[in-house]
């Protein structure tokens, strides 16, 4: 230090307000930052749950993420037209802390049945709820239109995120909308307004193998189950969309260790138990819903790749399609080998991660 005392000397005004600007700087940059992460995700859950325990272990991400400040949950719609299905998302929601967030369901007639894990709603031991909630039933929540067109409206304009893991029903019917209370903007310009992106899980943009290994177009169910909404969806949605196409998750298991191990904090969890319900261990459930929840909040941490922009189309026989476009709507997920322990891990942890107190 001594022999560059001199250089430093003449140096130091200059090099003290170098610092001084680096200071100024680094604040400069630590406050964007700490912006940014006053800024959750504002998302929207639409879902199908009871058809899949994917659904359950979303929900179990989402409340993760928000416990993390990285997204707030304004809303559920549901496209599963039985009772107990929004039952049960509320009782998702009171065991992590959050029974205020408001439900909507359809009356669309797709998938009707309970489910085989929809029915922990009402599950009771000594007489009392297992899993506490105040819906009972579907037949109490508001419409999913309604309550789509009364959360949109009061968000800041495209500051919305919606994950659509199931059937496209609810935003189908959202963009045939029309002025209400809530707004006098037709659904699509209400779309246009205050959403800025939708993450759909849904579709398939590679071939996929059979149970002999042969290579085949796949008519993905979240789409052919209401076809009719899927194509309109794909047809009229006017902001930017990804899709998580079945070739993600399938890719992505979530491994049983984890519903045997991970979930021992409490006497009875919700998405342990509707994943054995659905399917025991040792099975490995694909992770198809809880992609497109991680994409919609993590947009940018490096989980997935996207394709180009282009434009997806849905046949009348429920095929999907990618055409590249410069100035196309659509991209999609791609999953490259080096990413999926981490994108696994990540998962995981979401999952499994204790309610807040």
């Amino acid at each position: 230090m001594r022999f560059f005392s001199p250089l430093l000397t003449c140096l130091g005004p200059l090099l003290l307000g170098s610092l001084s600007l680096f200071a100024v700087s680094s604040v400069a940059v630590s406050s964007v930052s700490a912006q940014q992460v006053e800024r959750p995700v504002q998302l929207i859950f639409d879902t199908d749950i009871g058809n899949d325990c994917d659904d359950v272990m979303a929900v179990g991400v989402i409340h993760s993420l928000q416990s993390r400040g990285e997204c707030e949950l304004m809303a559920v719609t549901i496209t599963k037209d039985n009772p107990l299905a929004a039952a049960f998302t509320d009782a998702l929601n009171t065991f992590y802390g959050r029974g205020e967030i408001p439900i909507g369901v359809c009356d669309s007639g797709v998938t009707p049945e309970k489910g085989k894990f929809n029915v922990l709603a009402e599950q009771k031991d000594d007489g009392r709820l297992r899993y506490e909630h105040d819906l009972r039933s579907g037949k109490d929540a508001p419409d999913a239109v309604d309550l789509l067109r009364r959360t949109l409206a009061a968000a800041e304009d495209h500051s919305i995120v919606i994950a659509q893991v199931g059937f496209s029903t609810n935003l189908a019917n959202l963009l045939r909308s029309g002025p209400d209370q809530h707004s006098k903007l037709s659904g699509v310009d209400l779309v246009k307004q205050k959403v800025r992106l939708l993450s759909a899980m849904a579709g398939a943009f590679t071939k996929i193998p059979n149970n002999k290994g042969e290579l085949y177009d796949h008519r993905e169910y979240n789409v052919v189950k209401d076809l009719e909404s899927a194509k309109y969806l794909a047809e009229h949605w006017p902001v930017p969309i990804v899709w998580s196409g079945f070739e993600i998750g399938l890719n992505l298991r979530y491994p049983h260790e984890s519903i045997e191990k991970d979930f021992g904090y409490v006497d009875h969890h919700p998405v342990a138990e509707a994943y054995v319900l659905y399917n025991p261990p040792p099975h490995d459930r694909p992770t198809w819903d809880l992609t497109s929840v991680l994409h919609a909040v993590r947009p940018d941490r490096g989980y997935f790749d996207l394709s180009p922009p282009g434009q997806v189309t849905v046949d009348k026989d429920g095929l999907t399609t990618f055409e590249p476009a410069e100035d196309g709507r659509d991209r999609y997920l791609i999953l490259r080998e080096e990413q999926k322990a981490r994108a696994t891990e990540a998962l995981v942890a979401l999952t499994s991660q204790p309610p807040s107190k």
